[in-house]
Parts: C-alpha cells; structure tokens; sequence
C-alpha cells in the first residue's frame, strides 16, 4: 500500500480537497486502484449534529494510525480489489493547535510503513499583490518551515497561485523549501476545477509518483484523461443555461452545500447547460418574513418562481422549515420539477395539523417520528447513519428508471426522523407513492408523485455519490427535467444524445448504477 498525504498551509480553503481528488484522478487514469480518506482535526464526542456553518464532519480520534492502514485496504471499485493507493487530505492548515496531534500521528506513521510507500504533498499559496505584481514567496517558505519543524518533509510543494509561477520564483521556492524544482508544482487559477487534474499531469506529477514510490505505471494510452480533458473543455462551452433555487437554512455560506452544489454541476455538465443556483433562505419565504422585511419576502419568492426547478436540501430543527414546505407546496401545485433530499420535507398540507416530533414531540398528528437505530432517547449518536440499501417496490418509478432500472440501490444516510409507517396508506390515497423502502419495509426511502413532471423526495443524501462523470440519478432528473428533457431521456431508455454516451455510460440501461 502507497500513502499519499496532502497537508496545506497559509490559509484554509487553499484547495487540499481538489488537489487530492486531483491526485487520485490522474493515478487511476493510470490504471491503479486508488482510494481516499478525508480527515479533519476536530475533536468532538457527536460532530454530526454541528451546524454545516461551523464546518465540521464526522472526526477521527483513537488509534488512528491502525485505522488508516486497516481503512485503506477497504474496496471501493465496482470490481472490490483493494487500494493500490490511499490519498489521505488533513484538514486545517498546519500550525493550527487542532491539528497537532494529527500531525504527529503521521509524522510516527511515515517511518511504520516505510519511506519508500509515503510522500507528502503541501499545499500552499503564493500572493501576488496588486500593488507590485510580484509572486510572493515567504508565506509558503514559512509553512514549509512550520511543517518540517513537526517532522514531516514534504515531497510535493503545490503552489496555489493566480497566475502561472515565474521559473525564479520556483527556484526560490525549491531553493529555501528543500525540493529539487520538479518538486515544485503550479497550481494556478484555470477555468474549472475540473482542468485541475490536466494541470498536474502536464508538470510531470505522475512521473514523479512513479520514481519516488516504484509505482506499477501501466504506458498505454489513458482512455479515462483523454475522456477528463473532453470533458473540461466542453465545461468551457456552455451556451444553454438552467437554474436551480436552492432553499435551505444555510444558505449565507455557499460551502455548507458543497456536495449539494457539485452534484448539480455534475448533472448540468452531462446535459451541456450552463448551472444556475438561485440561493434562497427558506425564512424568507415565510409569512413573518412578509411583515418583517417585505423587499427581502417579495425577492426570496420571485427566484423561487423564476427557476426552472426547485433543491430543498436537508436540514435540523424547526427554524425556515415552514419555509421550505411553502416552496415544495408550490413546486407541487404549479408542477415545477422538484428534489428534496429527505422525504419528510415532501410531506406537506395533506393533513390539516400534520407535524413532526422533531419540532413538537407532544403532537397529535405526527406524520414524521424518530425512529433511531440505537440509543433511543439520546440526541448524539443516533442518526441513521452510513450506506444503507433501498429497495424499488414498483418498476413503474422514475427514480428507478433514472438508476438503471435496478432492484435496489444503496446511498448514504444520515438521520434520525421517518416518515411515520402507519400513515403510508393515507398518503398513497392522496397520490403519494412510496416507490423505494429499506429491507425490512418499515423505513421509507423514496416517494414520488403522480401527475408531475418530476416530483421525487429521498430519505437520503444522494449528491455523496456523485461523480463528474458519473452524476447523481436523482439530481440528473431534475436537471433533465428542469431542462425539458426528461421525457425524452426516458423513451430513449435514459441514454443521452450519441455525443456523450461514451463520455457517461452509466446511462445505458444495460448497466446498473452501483454506488
């Protein structure tokens, strides 16, 4: 097993996550089987209940460097080989007092798998302020400095940058940082981030893995890059436009719907239009809001009517819910096409006092209940948490088509409320239709609704498993729907035009979409 660590410096936010993803591209172009663990330095006994404004994911604390070795023989291709390669991204930037004891776990963990299966690449920036035009260098000299006095020398110096590095510049940096100039890699600003992996290849980044870590790098041509670069110049193409609102309760901070933003971009560059997302706070769609602030009121519901189709991401807690069901309760009366990534957001105005024990544990009427997989009672640790199958109980489900036409598929959760199982006649009556549930059938996953053009709620989050070139089937239809395409991807057998049906092949219906 190759480990491959990207760390960074200067800022947060510099890019570790596209560099890394990068990274793990360009290597499995190479015909390696790559795999790829995201750590962040937070320390708490239940991050998966933190407000996504506090940017916190799910952590790691005890015995991590046993779990990285045991993690990263974990399958994740279709054909369950294990991991050549393990790209591991360290979150925070060093120097951070959160970080130190990461950063120590890898500084110990370099010399127990050996020199020859670790390297270490930092990322860091080089300003060019606008008073000189000068490429700085000391910030990234500084970091570098900061990194090697913990014990870990980095391999790869990646400089974010504006414009493409000066040669000097580059000798400076290799001079001062102690890499060889090659070990020195421009990452400067390009067009999309999808040019990214191109940009690395085109520096000699491949051979330099394959030197510093005797990688088995196949010479015939790479198929998936070539397929890569087609895809990043037709991102800079683009002449049709959809958009998207997005109503949720975080809305003020663009990144705390990052994999809900990427699934969209990926789903509008398989259909070649240009992505427009509408941000919407879901309080301000709500009455109080008209009395409070009328200009902010009449704003919030002219994007939502403007869109071409509606995302109700998921959220906790009471406060812009009543938002959010006014902007499904629209999208369902005016048939604008629609995706809520949990299906107790789809229930709605169907039952005069219908409520949620989340928001009110003593009412009488509640349509969504916790059903929590453990620790009943408890609020941390008892989400629903993790890969989960979802079975199809109906071939007539466009969801179902839009996967492939499989039995079952299985995608992420992470919840702790359901749909209330005793209510599920009531709503098929109303023409609700629970076309997916869990194994046992006492869960459910999928809902649709007749009569509109596509109106589909999931009790998971599929936009995790969504990949440039293979995009989410949930956030496609919506896409293709909000583009008024769907009808025609669906007779066609959800194929796209002939252009792009070896770019995604996934939508041939003779393959399963299996995440």
């Amino acid at each position: 097993m190759k480990y491959i660590l990207v760390t960074g410096g200067v800022i947060s936010g510099i890019g570790k996550g596209i560099i890394a993803s990068s990274v793990g591209t360009i290597l499995k172009s190479c015909g390696l089987h790559v795999t790829a663990i995201k750590i962040d330095p937070y320390i708490n006994i239940d991050a998966g209940t933190f407000s996504p404004y506090e940017h916190v994911v799910p952590h790691i604390t005890d015995a991590i460097q046993e779990w990285v070795m045991r993690q990263a023989k974990v399958p994740v291709d279709d054909d369950d080989v294990e991991p050549q390669v393990c790209v591991i991204e360290l979150g925070g930037t060093v120097g951070d007092i959160e970080s130190m004891p990461f950063i120590e776990a890898f500084r110990q963990f370099q010399f127990k798998v050996k020199r020859e299966n670790f390297c270490n690449i930092h990322v860091s920036m080089v300003p060019q302020p606008s008073a000189t035009g000068e490429q700085k260098t000391k910030p990234t000299q500084n970091s570098v400095r900061e990194l090697r006095g913990l014990g870990l020398s980095p391999d790869l110096v990646m400089c974010r940058c504006s414009t493409p590095l000066d040669n000097s510049v580059k000798e400076k940096i290799s001079m001062f940082c102690h890499v060889e100039p090659e070990q020195v890699i421009c990452v400067h600003d390009v067009s999309s981030i999808y040019r990214v992996p191109l940009l690395l290849e085109d520096q000699g980044v491949v051979g330099y893995f394959c030197r510093r870590l005797n990688l088995p790098i196949e010479t015939r041509p790479r198929k998936m890059l070539a397929k890569w670069k087609e895809m990043s110049d037709r991102s800079d193409r683009l002449l049709e436009q959809c958009s998207i609102a997005l109503v949720g309760k975080y809305t003020k901070f663009s990144d705390s719907y990052a994999s809900v933003i990427k699934a969209l971009e990926h789903s509008a560059l398989a259909i070649s239009h240009k992505l427009e997302v509408k941000y919407i706070d879901s309080a301000d769609l709500e009455a109080g809001m008209l009395q409070e602030d009328p200009v902010k009121y009449h704003e919030a519901w002219q994007k939502l009517c403007s869109a071409d189709g509606i995302l109700v991401p998921g959220g906790f807690g009471v406060r812009g819910t009543e938002g959010k069901i006014q902007a499904i309760s629209w999208a369902r009366k005016q048939k604008k096409p629609f995706l809520g990534s949990l299906s107790l957001k789809c229930i709605n105005v169907q039952l005069k006092y219908a409520n949620s024990t989340e928001f009110d544990p003593e009412t009488k009427y509640p349509v969504v209940i916790d059903m929590p997989e453990h620790n009943p009672g408890q609020m941390g640790g008892t989400m629903r948490l993790g890969k989960r199958r979802t079975i199809f109980k109906t071939k007539n489900s466009i969801l179902r088509k839009l996967y492939g036409d499989v039995d079952y598929v299985e995608e992420r959760h992470r919840h702790r409320f359901e749909v209330n199982p005793e209510l599920k006649q009531h709503f098929e009556e109303k023409g609700f239709h629970f076309v997916g549930q869990d194994v046992e059938g006492e869960r459910m996953e999928v809902i649709e609704l007749l009569d509109h053009p596509y109106f589909v709620g999931v009790q998971y989050h599929p936009e995790f498993t969504s990949r440039p070139i293979k995009p989410s089937p949930p956030y496609l239809g919506l896409l293709l729907a909000a583009a008024g395409g769907l009808p025609a991807y669906l007779q066609k057998g959800c194929r796209l035009s002939p252009r792009y049906e070896l770019m995604f092949p996934q939508h041939h219906p003779e393959i399963s979409h299996k995440n």
